[in-house]
């Protein structure tokens, strides 16, 4: 950063009130370097200056050079803005009092800089010279043209027909930087919108190593979506990176800008500019930008010099028509493209574009599964507290089941609200942050990595890899190895019961009915009571009586009652013989277990229950007999003959007639009475076992989903792993469903089988990589459990194309949503339908650690997850022939299969092939790829590209002797670390070389002592330089002089 010499009275002077006539804006505004941090301060600007005062005529505080710097208005928040410099200055954040305000002071401050006075002195010269070469009208539109602040050259381009605002088509652009004194350069391409006066950054170049004579070349590329027009200026601006670490710092270097206009008018087939430095009077280095455009593009009016000769016979005029759809803009984001060129067998050329992007369901899925999580264990919670008074011991494991829930509540919602701030800001999870506990739930390294090929026989043909670090518990670390073993060191817990979530549904369902008909009963006997013989009421309350004991009888006999009273017994007779302190500090032995409640201790006798509600059936009967018996008791003189009737009438008088009807009520009570009391007290017992046995199932369903599981550090393990995995799996979903919307075969899959998912694993079995592969397979496995549906989006906003979640834990649902014309297009059987995902898993670890873990650990992990999911693969592909053995390709995938068995059964170390074989499998049948590492990066990266090049290869006839070029184009641009890493590498490989020549014996022990503590650096170890340390040594004492000489030879081409 270069300092700048002022006068101090001068700038006092401008910033007095007595000048303030003289100033563009000035106003009260909280103001600071830190967005929470803000203070009222009085700013007034003048020019390209911005002095802040402590108040209104009060001291100044600071001065601000409003120039090479951004100002942004925050998209959250319209009354805040931050103005960031490239010289690396710390930002400075405004925040104003309303939306108006703020749009005031962000025009005024965008303006307040030598650029803009320098376009609009240029804009004015313009206006002054054709005013005496054209007309009043031509002079009338070029002002008013300038006035809205378009550029000088726009009045040439009215002249010419052009359109500034139209958009450009995709660009290809190569920038060269030449002449710059640097070693390391970073370099970052933005795009200026000269209407808008706005700067967009476009993307920034990994750390790039200059070639000779110090020249840094890198392509660019902006695809169709991209708002590019032809009044934009794209700007180049230079970093010098001052170490290739991972806390390597960066200085500026320079910076220089084109327009888009002088691109594409140029005739010349590149565009020379000059780099210059911060004040812009230093030359420090020259950009040379170059327009690729291939043959066929509709261009034609571009200069033959600019065209690839000889690229393809035609090209696809929409190529770009399908990666601009609202789809694709919902779920890729922050692309970076690159376009190859590659020579075919038949000696035509194929055009290859690489697409790299991250995507927003990086941190929109895990949010999303948080929400789920904290909802299901609120529920949880509500519905153990819901079942009311409880013996000692079974109401501390109703608290020890809160405590768990409680407890990841609490953690999920912190988690939550550290997401939903970083993704205001960010869609993507770096390797280095992976061990950040805020951040288990997010993917590390999220990237879908797409390639392109046009040739002349085929047309935008897609492939898609999903790359993503391996989903494990970074946070919580692997030493106690992972998901797989932990899990099975609580499954050998023995667990009384164990009930599925529609048993548990109609346990609730069951408390419900009781809870409501209990009470219904118990009043319709009192009624029943209160009602004389002869009352109208009398055979509708019996009848309402009848029905709902019915009912209650008819709830009560479900078998889930009885077995889980059995199990009671069961789980109150482990109790005797065990001790347990739950969470609340009770202390459950024998004593407390049978305290008190149903769920006690007691003989059990099978037969019991079904008695019990047998009871309350004959105890209605016998009301409904006795109240039979006594009506007819009732009626019996209305039987007699007319003349007994008229004597009895005349032998009774009033005082005798009502003392008979008292009697008879009396009678009515005393006979009614005790059946009454009978069939509340067999009710009573019924809801009392019934509730309990319901309680319990409740009760053991939360305890199998927690407690039985492993403690609350377990349960957010297995979550946190199965985030990741499945917001990796959905991104490759959409694409995939994106890309075969018109194959109905595709749909006809989706619908009849569902849809595979491939996971390409290359992590080794030893260290801290083998409790990974645990995770891995735990949480790869919990897919399986997951539903996709494919809905009608609201609109084609990217906001609601977003996929949802629903459902619990163990049955969620992902809604896919889709764009109106798309969904429509869809066969009618699949909208709405259930998608189920069928993953697998294969790992093959490929680097040093797995050739300590061959030759002196354990690899049964891997031949384990192998040979079990090529079982699951061989499933799936069986169903898929059965269901649709019409489709293309289902043939073949017997003799990949028969394959695929022979590699897992012949245990080569490091057996590649059978990750290519699966891989093959995979995309015969439409399947979603997905490759993972450690971290996503070197092995990741190495296994990509390798797969790219033989895609094109096998399928696009890709020439023999251009695959290695391929391959290396592909892996030519290295991050700075891998690097780094590899100039240490070599060095251990002339350390080697040297004791190797030399036959020391102590450089052979060091060096095995580095390799077996894993001391040497991932490239050193892994690379094809020397697979293996025996083989070196070994050709060393052969012949120490030709092995010294071919190991050099090795280095020299490093």
């Amino acid at each position: 950063m270069k300092k700048m010499r002022v006068n101090k009275s001068q700038l006092l002077y401008l910033a007095r009130e007595e000048t303030s006539g003289n100033v563009q804006k000035e106003g009260t505004l909280r103001i600071g370097r830190q967005n929470r941090a803000l203070t009222d301060r009085f700013c007034r600007l003048r020019g390209n200056l911005l002095f802040i005062l402590e108040k209104q005529g009060g001291e100044l505080q600071e001065v601000l050079l409003l120039e090479r710097c951004e100002v942004i208005r925050f998209p959250d928040d319209n009354r805040q803005l931050t103005v960031s410099f490239e010289s690396g200055d710390s930002p400075i954040f405004l925040e104003l009092s309303n939306s108006a305000e703020c749009v005031s002071w962000l025009v005024a401050l965008r303006d307040a800089n030598t650029e803009t006075l320098r376009r609009r002195i240029v804009c004015l010269y313009t206006i002054i010279n054709a005013h005496s070469a054209q007309n009043m009208e031509q002079h009338t539109h070029a002002a008013a043209q300038c006035i809205k602040g378009d550029q000088y050259m726009e009045h040439n381009e009215d002249a010419s027909g052009v359109d500034s605002a139209a958009e450009v088509p995709p660009l290809h652009l190569s920038v060269e930087c030449r002449g710059v004194v640097a070693a390391r350069v970073q370099i970052q391409v933005s795009v200026i919108d000269t209407h808008t006066h706005t700067v967009r950054k476009h993307c920034c170049t990994e750390i790039v190593k200059g070639l000779d004579g110090s020249v840094f070349l890198t392509p660019v590329c902006f695809s169709g979506d991209y708002p590019l027009c032809h009044h934009s200026r794209i700007k180049v601006t230079l970093y010098h990176v001052e170490e290739a670490t991972a806390q390597s710092t960066m200085s500026f270097l320079g910076f220089t800008s084109f327009s888009i206009r002088d691109l594409l008018r140029s005739k010349e087939p590149r565009v020379s500019v000059s780099l210059r430095t911060m004040d812009g009077l230093n030359k420090v280095g020259e950009v040379n930008v170059s327009h690729l455009q291939m043959e066929g593009d509709s261009d034609d009016k571009l200069p033959p010099e600019h065209k690839c000769p000889a690229l393809c016979d035609h090209l696809h005029s929409s190529v770009h028509s399908k990666e601009n759809s609202p789809m694709m803009r919902a779920v890729l984001c922050s692309q970076v493209c690159k376009v190859y060129r590659f020579q075919m067998e038949d000696q035509r050329w194929m055009l290859v574009r690489e697409q790299l992007s991250e995507t927003p369901l990086s941190f929109s899925l895990p949010k999303q599964i948080l929400s789920v999580l904290i909802q299901e264990h609120t529920n949880r919670v509500q519905e153990v507290k819901e079942l009311g008074d409880l013996s000692p011991h079974w109401d501390g494991v109703r608290h020890d089941v809160g405590s768990h829930c409680n407890s990841l509540i609490g953690c999920y919602e912190e988690t939550f609200e550290e997401l939903d701030k970083l993704s205001a800001l960010s869609c993507f999870k770096s390797s280095n942050t992976k061990s950040d506990r805020h951040l288990q739930f997010v993917p590390t390294n999220l990237h879908a990595q797409r390639m392109e090929v046009t040739n002349p026989d085929s047309r935008g043909m897609w492939y898609d890899v999903i790359t993503f670090g391996a989903p494990a518990d970074h946070h919580q670390a692997f030493k106690h190895g992972g998901l797989k073993r932990l899990l099975s060191k609580h499954a050998n817990r023995d667990s009384s019961a164990s009930y599925s979530q529609e048993e548990t549904l109609r346990a609730k369902e069951l408390l419900s009915s009781m809870a409501h008909l209990q009470p219904l009963i118990f009043g319709l006997a009192e009624e029943l009571l209160s009602l004389e013989a002869n009352s109208a009421q009398l055979p509708e309350v019996l009848d309402s009586l009848t029905q709902q004991t019915e009912l209650f009888v008819h709830a009560v006999k479900d078998e889930l009652v009885k077995s889980a009273l059995l199990a009671i017994h069961s789980q109150c007779t482990a109790i005797c013989n065990s001790s347990h302190i739950h969470s609340n500090g009770l202390v459950c032995d024998n004593l407390s277990a049978n305290q008190g409640g149903h769920l006690s201790l007691q003989e059990y006798d099978e037969e019991e229950w079904d008695r019990a509600w047998a009871n309350v059936a004959i105890s209605l009967n016998c009301i409904i007999v006795m109240v039979d018996r006594l009506q007819g008791r009732e009626e019996q003189p209305q039987q007699l003959t007319s003349s007994e009737q008229q004597e009895a009438m005349r032998d009774n008088n009033p005082q005798t007639n009502e003392s008979r009807s008292s009697s008879f009520y009396a009678s009515w009570q005393e006979h009614l009475l005790p059946l009454v009391v009978t069939l509340r007290d067999c009710v009573r017992e019924v809801v009392g076992k019934a509730r309990d046995a319901m309680s319990f199932v409740v009760l053991q369903r939360a305890v199998a989903l927690t407690l039985d599981q492993g403690p609350a550090q377990i349960h957010q393990r297995r979550h946190s792993v199965f985030s990741q995995t499945l917001s990796a799996v959905v991104c490759g979903f959409m694409l995939k469903l994106h890309d075969g919307l018109e194959d109905h075969e595709f749909l006809l899959q989706l619908h009849s089988v569902g849809i595979l998912a491939q996971f390409e694993s290359l992590l080794s079995t030893y260290g801290d990589e083998l409790g990974m592969l645990e995770d891995m397979e735990v949480g790869v496995a919990d897919l399986s459990r997951v539903s996709l549906v494919i809905i009608e989006g609201k609109t084609e906003e990217p906001e609601d194309l977003l996929p949802t979640l629903s459902g619990t834990w163990g049955s969620l649902v992902v809604k896919v949503p889709l764009p109106l014309e798309s969904f429509s297009s869809l066969p009618q059987e699949l909208k709405g339908c259930l998608i189920r995902i069928h993953p697998v898993v294969f790992n093959i670890g490929i680097n040093q650690q797995q050739s300590l873990a061959e030759r002196f650990g354990d690899s049964s992990l891997q031949e384990r997850v192998n040979q079990q999911n090529c079982e699951l693969l061989k499933a799936y592909c069986n169903t898929l022939r059965d269901k649709l053995p019409e489709m293309a390709g289902v043939q073949t995938l017997s003799n990949l299969l028969l394959s695929l068995d022979q590699s897992l059964e012949s245990r080569k170390r490091k057996n590649v092939e059978v990750l290519w074989i699966a891989a093959m499998v995979c995309r015969e049948v439409n399947g979603i790829r997905l490759t993972s590492c450690k971290s996503a990066k070197d092995r990741t990266a190495m296994s990509v590209t390798l797969e790219q090049c033989v895609l094109l290869r096998e399928r696009h006839s890709l020439s023999q002797q251009h695959f290695s070029t391929a391959l290396d184009c592909m892996r030519s641009e290295a991050s700075g670390d891998t690097e780094a890493v590899n100039i240490t590498a070599v060095c251990v490989c002339v350390c080697v070389c040297v004791c190797a020549c030399t036959g020391r014996a102590a450089g052979w022990r060091m060096f095995r002592r580095m390799w077996a503590r894993g001391s040497l650096p991932s490239a050193a170890s892994s690379s094809s330089l020397f697979p293996d340390f025996t083989d070196l040594q070994t050709a060393a004492t052969a012949s120490r002089s030709s092995f010294c000489t071919e190991f050099f030879a090795q280095i020299i081409l490093i």
